[in-house]
């Protein structure tokens, strides 16, 4: 194929790893790139990868990445004759498609009439059924009230499944297990689908379980030529998003390859679909022939990766040479699956806090690189990750010749990720990666639901412990008290006349436990009291650590943010923060008492809904608020029963540890009324 440029200059509409993914291709066939990037991401990867990089607003997505005006005009600007959006922003947005149109401008996508049947959910189940391709039984109509949806789960029967007609990605998307929970289950959809698409249009379906989530990427030119290039399989999910993905999947075998490859092309062609395009199935699990319909991405999806890895196609690269005009050089013959190939995703997420968004700044960064590794990543050193947009940090792959090999490839390549400054998701994923029905392809939709409960994060030891304090004690080897003259006594050395005196460093992991590290003598040749160890010596490099722990070598990466001692080994990283004296002090005269009637959002966001009132009596565990983050909601409940009072109004941003409601007993609001 010859690699001679299909356009000189392609906006990248989007941000994060997708935008530096696209822009690497660009690069290769020899085009000029153009980001965009709002306040938020000024120092962004993308926007530094980029030939040229133009500002569109400020870091709210609608005043930025969602503004179809400043995108235009910063194409416009910058001379681009054709704009990618990636995934998700503008994607699958019609208005967009027929905006970049009115401008003279290319959409890297399919034409407008593909986006409006298949970016409506109830539109494209009905058009797709009568094009003889097999539905999950349920109601899809449009404009369906409260009541109707209500009535209409009677008959389809329970478990169902509540889904947005717009959007895609899970979101909205709610399991109602009994009629009781359906009337806050439709207020909690219509809450998200509106906030997120704009159209809070609902629908309902039966709910296959247990169930395979089977996806096939298609490609299609204008001329009417279709193709399919495999399945992935996405069944692990976690609240309908997923998490780890592959291709082939190992479910299905050559004949029901070509059966669902081709349901999938009859469904591009019912469109007359052109570029790159995924159509999603669910599949019975462990029954390949039962595969109903669930929606067609109408972009470049998330996964794309892992079908590039094993089949050797630049998705990317066809999508321009199709928006250029270009028709396909490949036939279905052509297509060959080499190998097998797995992805995971990396989140800024707190798996043990309920997978809450993390944010924060890159204090070091290790990413995996050798044979059979592909890192599709945003990451950079000293990267601001904040709550405005999606949590997706970058995408590990890997390729092997079987499914085991790549397994394996993937939990090394996930053990020798380090970001530090920022809680990711990565043991997480290495604990997935290890599990025994993970490991032999026994997987459905609902497995990491059913694993969560039991999976063990590791905690820190003593080792790690000790790291910290010998890194703390070698910062302050050499230091001497502020006005001061230097006398023996007052040195770290903890000299005296007779024993010397240990400093002592006090420590608080992660889950809140404090942990006291006693240190005698320098750095490199200490005794340490803590538990197994006894003594250690430690070594600083440029972007480690080597300690001997009573003649034994561990190797750390690490991170240092003013009193804030990062580490990490092999993908499991803590965070230990040095504690304050005043913090020690307090802690030692702490006595249990009744619990603090502050409630306290866990991390930064948007109040997208209050479900109470002040004044109103509340239960502990009872929702106050909820806060949108990173794309995601999050209840905030009341820390004990009694009166409430709220802080805060829908659409207020809310920082982390902000205090946005309080909670006192009756007795205590009775004496707090005049008499």
């Amino acid at each position: 194929m010859t690699t001679a440029p299909v356009f000189e200059t392609v906006l990248v509409a989007n941000r994060g790893e997708i935008a530096c993914r696209i822009i690497g291709t660009l690069r290769r066939l020899g085009i000029r790139s153009v980001a965009v990037y709002s306040d938020a991401d000024r120092g962004a990867k993308h926007v530094a990868l980029a030939d040229l990089a133009v500002r569109i607003g400020p870091a709210p997505a609608r005043e930025s990445y969602l503004n179809i005006d400043a995108i235009l005009a910063a194409a416009a600007a910058s001379g681009a004759r054709a704009i990618h959006p990636g995934y998700g922003f503008l994607s699958e947005n019609a208005e967009f498609a027929e905006a970049c149109a009115a401008a003279g401008i290319v959409f890297v996508g399919p034409a407008v009439e593909a986006l409006e049947i298949m970016g409506d959910k109830i539109r494209a189940r009905k058009h797709v059924a009568e094009h003889g391709v097999a539905v999950i039984p349920g109601i899809a109509e449009p404009a369906l009230g409260d009541e109707q949806l209500t009535s209409a789960a009677r008959s389809i029967g329970y478990p169902l499944l509540v889904k947005p007609s717009a959007g895609g990605g899970g979101k909205g998307m709610e399991i109602v297990r009994d009629p009781s929970s359906l009337a806050a289950a439709l207020a909690t959809a219509r809450r998200l689908a509106g906030a997120a698409f704009g159209d809070d249009t609902l629908f309902l379906e039966r709910l296959v379980s247990p169930a395979r989530h089977i996806e096939v990427q298609v490609l299609a030119d204008g001329a009417g030529n279709v193709i399919h290039l495999g399945e992935r399989e996405c069944s692990l999910q976690r609240r309908h998003q997923k998490v780890i993905e592959e291709a082939p999947s190992p479910l299905l075998g050559q004949d029901a390859r070509a059966r669902i490859g081709e349901a999938a092309c009859a469904v591009a062609r019912s469109v007359g679909y052109t570029g790159v395009g995924t159509v999603e199935f669910l599949v019975g699990n462990d029954n390949a022939d039962e595969a109903f319909f669930i929606e067609m991405n109408t972009r470049l999806q998330v996964e794309h990766g892992v079908t590039e890895l094993v089949t050797g196609v630049d998705l990317v690269e066809w999508q321009l040479r199709v928006a250029a005009g270009q028709t396909l050089t490949l036939s279905q013959g052509d297509i060959r699956l080499d190998g097998h190939a797995i992805e995971a995703r990396v989140y800024a997420e707190d798996p043990e806090r309920g997978f809450l968004p993390s944010t924060g700044s890159v204090l070091a960064l290790h990413e995996a690189t050798g044979a059979g590794v592909r890192v599709d990543s945003s990451l950079l050193l000293g990267l601001v990750v904040s709550a405005d947009y999606d949590p997706l940090l970058s995408k590990v792959m890997v390729w092997g010749k079987d499914r085991a090999t790549a397994l394996a490839l993937l939990d090394r390549a996930l053990a020798d990720t380090t970001v530090l400054g920022v809680g990711t998701n990565i043991e997480y994923l290495r604990l997935l990666v290890a599990d025994p029905d993970v490991q032999a392809g026994r997987i459905d939709t609902e497995l990491i639901d059913r694993r969560l409960p039991e999976l063990a994060f590791q905690q820190p030891d003593d080792a790690l412990y000790a790291a910290a304090a010998l890194l703390e004690h070698a910062s302050r080897w050499d230091a001497a008290p502020t006005g001061h003259v230097t006398e023996p006594w007052t040195h770290h050395a903890g000299w005296r006349i007779g024993e010397p005196r240990p400093s002592r460093y006090s420590f608080t992991a992660a889950a809140g436990t404090a942990v006291e590290v006693s240190v005698v003598g320098r750095p490199d040749d200490a005794t340490v009291t803590l538990g197994s160890v006894q003594s250690a010596s430690l070594k600083v490099s440029g972007d480690g650590l080597t300690l001997e722990l009573d003649g034994i070598l561990q190797s750390f990466r690490f991170a240092r943010d003013g009193q804030t001692i990062w580490l990490g080994r092999g993908g499991f990283s803590r965070g230990l923060r040095l504690r304050s004296r005043e913090e020690q002090l307090v802690a030692a005269v702490a006595v249990d008492g009744p619990r603090s009637p502050e409630v306290r959002t866990p991390m930064p966001g948007t109040v997208v809904g209050v479900s109470v009132a002040s004044g109103d009596t509340v239960e502990e565990g009872q929702t106050i608020l909820v806060v949108e983050a990173m794309k995601m909601e999050h209840r905030v409940t009341a820390t004990t029963s009694g009166i409430v009072t709220v802080a805060v109004l829908p659409g207020d941003v809310v920082r982390s540890d902000q205090v946005v409601a309080s909670v006192v007993s009756q007795e205590q609001s009775a004496g707090e009324q005049p008499s």
